[in-house]
């Protein structure tokens, strides 16, 4: 696949976050709007048979976990985000666990720390947990009995009697490796996205799962998939073409205005509404900023405190010159056509799952899609990631879909 901006996308850098791939309209300027539609048509082109790539699902696992030997002393070790502190901030024993950590994640950690050596692990990757002791359930969804477990806000199920259910129900954790780092200390390493659990050894205490589709090439698109696709793609381009490149230039180094941007979008997604006409959206994208800013002065108990997020809010608005006001419209336009193209691509993956997705609400269970997909470049590394927010991220802010730390045994 093209290579994707290094700086939006995963490529030898900490795998902590990865910019949705309509955000790189937003804070990858000129380059990252360009990669992005050829991250998309890359991925048609996979889809459509016309050459091999490689695409993982993103499980919606929690917490993130390390796990792997301390370059600096051999040691084996299992850690949370803390490893990339300027202090790295590992565990090798349980006193260390214990000293940092409590209720449900002091468990799943002092388990993995038990557990994981067993999987002679090489070098150190990142995962995210899938269950941990207790929390493998049996429930009835749609009138079949399956093993379920819950980590975030998708609820997994296997039919009961499969292997995977078995497999599932003998281990004591379960944990979606992502990512591996090499390097000769923590502060140093580089990322990579993938991790091939066949190197593992095998332990029947553990669900030790990789994130990769293997069987890609049987999600063939249809001609009309394929020509729907192509229609948002060619539209992205010719609007990409009408955009100011100082426009894009100039939200790229001002990434405070570009994050407003992406919160200010979000507002949305939280209500599970599509972003309203482009015109509409940026005229109420400055009225968001300037109450923002207007909140934040009134909590100010000094004029000179009032007056700092006041020149904050008019140094923002200073972008919004009549061309670049424009161009944002236009921008607003070239998002939601990526948007729909990444939606037509997600629905042909979603043929490819092998676990039913659910979301657990107060009225029962709620079919949903996976929460997402990465596409990965084999040649460069680099990784961009493919969300339904309508769907996915709607249903993570949604206080009616009960979460996996909802339930009892997880507080």
């Amino acid at each position: 696949m093209e290579t994707f901006l290094q700086q939006q996308f995963l490529s030898e850098e900490k795998n902590t976050h990865m910019t949705h791939i309509e955000d790189s309209v937003i804070y990858g300027g000129v380059d990252g709007t360009r990669q992005a539609i050829n991250a998309l048509r890359e991925l048609r082109d996979v889809l459509g048979g016309k050459h091999a790539g490689s695409v993982s699902v993103k499980w919606d696992g929690a917490p993130a976990i390390f796990a792997g030997t301390d370059p600096t002393d051999g040691k084996f070790f299992v850690a949370k985000k803390g490893i990339f502190n300027k202090n790295p901030k590992v565990y090798k024993t349980k006193a260390d666990v214990d000293a940092d950590t409590s209720g449900d994640l002091n468990t799943k950690m002092n388990a993995a720390l038990d557990l994981l050596p067993a999987l002679g692990i090489k070098g150190v990757i990142q995962g995210d947990f899938l269950f941990g002791p207790g929390d493998v359930k049996k429930s009835k969804v749609g009138g079949e009995q399956v093993i379920t477990f819950h980590p975030n806000t998708i609820v997994y199920a296997i039919p009961v009697g499969t292997p995977a259910a078995r497999d599932v129900q003998n281990a004591k954790i379960g944990i979606v490796w992502h990512t591996a780092y090499s390097g000769t200390e923590f502060s140093s390493m580089k990322a990579s996205y993938g991790v091939d659990v066949s190197a593992l050894r095998n332990s029947r205490k553990v669900w030790s799962q990789d994130a990769m589709l293997r069987d890609i090439t049987n999600a063939t698109m249809t001609a009309s998939q394929t020509k729907a696709v192509d229609k948002h793609l060619s539209t992205a381009g010719a609007i990409f073409r009408k955009i100011a490149g100082s426009t894009l230039r100039q939200l790229e180094q001002d990434q405070e205005l570009a994050r407003l941007i992406e919160q200010y979008n979000n507002t949305f997604v939280r209500k599970g509404q599509r972003l309203p006409a482009s015109r509409r959206h940026v005229n109420g994208l400055q009225r968001w900023i300037k109450a923002k800013y207007e909140t934040e002065a009134s909590k100010r108990s000094t004029d000179r405190g009032k007056k700092a997020q006041r020149d904050k809010m008019n140094k923002i608005l200073s972008f919004f010159s009549k061309e670049n006001t424009a161009s944002l419209v236009l921008m607003f336009d070239l998002q939601k056509e990526i948007v729909d193209a990444k939606l037509v691509l997600m629905k042909k993956l979603d043929e490819l799952g092998t676990i039913g997705t659910f979301v657990k609400t107060k009225r029962g269970y709620k079919v949903t899609g996976a929460e997402g997909y990465v596409a990965i470049d084999t040649l460069s590394g680099n990784a961009v990631k493919l969300v339904d927010r309508m769907e996915f991220s709607y249903n993570n802010f949604s206080p009616n879909v009960l979460k996996g730390w909802d339930t009892p045994s997880r507080s």
